[in-house]
């Protein structure tokens, strides 16, 4: 008999997607990332917006490239800063300003 009152409690035990998951299933380092894949700070970017430079990557991102970006940016990161990405693309997270990359993933460039 509880078994049956459980059971519409069971879904909300389960708990929802993680705020820090990657579309493709993976989580961001909770350092980087707050709220969800609809209004946080991180999400999968565009590789045309990123170019390998001498000891880094310059991100240029347009709006519409990332959910907060609203006016053009140019972010100049050096390689230690590139966290690995574990679904092969590009993630920024932009915290606590459009204005500021807190964190960075790159795929493996067998630097």
């Amino acid at each position: 008999m509880r078994l049956f009152f459980l059971l519409p409690v069971l879904p909300l035990l389960a708990g929802p997607v993680l705020a820090h998951d990657a579309p493709s299933g993976w989580q961001y380092a909770r350092f980087c990332c707050n709220g969800n894949s609809h209004n946080g700070d991180c999400q999968r970017i565009p590789a045309t917006t990123v170019r390998i430079i001498d000891g880094g990557f310059q991100v240029t991102l347009a709006p519409g490239d990332h959910r907060l970006a609203t006016r053009p940016h140019v972010f100049r990161l050096p390689q230690t800063a590139a966290r690995p990405s574990q679904d092969g693309e590009y993630h920024l997270c932009l915290f606590p300003t459009e204005d500021t990359p807190r964190c960075f993933y790159a795929p493996d460039m067998g630097f």
